[in-house]
């Protein structure tokens, strides 16, 4: 793939729509990841002012290590970045203890609950700055299997790299010169105490997505395949089917001209 190309137009994107949007630059949270390193870098790139907010939430210390690392690397590469830390963690026991419910779905409905406190945080900063919340979601997270929190990490004001697979978000990110230590760290979504990774939750490779969702979008389909492939082709269509609500454009209800 053309990664200086395609970093260029993305670049060159973010610049037009905030320039159209009449915005004044960018807020990315960072989180140790590969999705949010790219996404803050390529914000920094544009010359445009870039706040990075680390959001730890009881966080594994290397996970926010890593974040921290990669903030104070775009600080040095670039003078229009700038970062805060605010720490969630009060914030949500405070919450955990005023709603929690014993139930079978109460860890999954904490989960998103600490990537929804993210997500308000992040609007705090662009509603007193007049940023974009600029989204870190990828294309097998984001319409492959919905793996993300609706108005979580998911409430966001523009997508740069939505439409780019794991694989080739690891590729650019290789190609811009981004910490080892973030290359190399295996994905999770940090919204665990147990320390899970996104495998762990999903059960299969972003590699093995990716596959399957070509496989897919040429018109494959789970008798096509055996063994590993036919289990990662129903995984994907799983996830798909359960996360339609995600993935697809709020629905609304039209009033008929007839009853107006």
């Amino acid at each position: 793939m053309n990664s200086e190309e395609i970093v260029t137009q993305i670049v060159q994107w973010l610049i037009n729509y905030s320039n159209k949007s009449k915005t004044c630059g960018y807020v990315v949270g960072v989180s140790g990841g590969i999705d949010s390193a790219l996404t803050s870098t390529l914000c920094a790139m544009t010359g445009l002012p870039t706040l990075c907010v680390d959001m730890p939430i009881s966080q594994n210390k290397n996970e926010q290590k890593r974040g921290l690392d990669h903030i104070k690397w775009l600080k040095i590469k670039h003078n229009n970045v700038k970062s805060v830390t605010i720490d969630l963690s009060k914030t949500f026991e405070s919450f955990k203890n005023s709603v929690e419910k014993k139930c079978d779905k109460n860890l999954l409905a904490l989960a998103n609950s600490r990537s929804r406190l993210r997500m308000g945080t992040l609007y705090y900063f662009s509603t007193i700055n007049n940023y974009l919340v600029v989204g870190t979601g990828n294309k097998v997270e984001d319409f492959g299997i919905g793996f993300y929190t609706k108005y979580g990490d998911g409430g966001v004001d523009i997508s740069p790299i939505a439409d780019l697979y794991k694989t080739e978000i690891f590729e650019i990110s290789s190609h811009l010169g981004i910490n080892n230590d973030i290359l190399n760290a295996k994905p999770t979504d940090g919204l665990w105490d147990d320390g899970r990774t996104d495998e762990d939750q999903i059960g299969a490779t972003y590699k093995e997505l990716e596959w399957a969702m070509k496989q897919k979008d040429n018109g494959k389909i789970s008798t096509d395949f055996k063994n590993r492939q036919k289990e990662v082709f129903l995984i994907l269509e799983k996830f798909n089917n359960a996360n339609l609500h995600k993935i697809n454009p709020i629905p609304i209800f039209l009033v008929s001209e007839k009853l107006r």
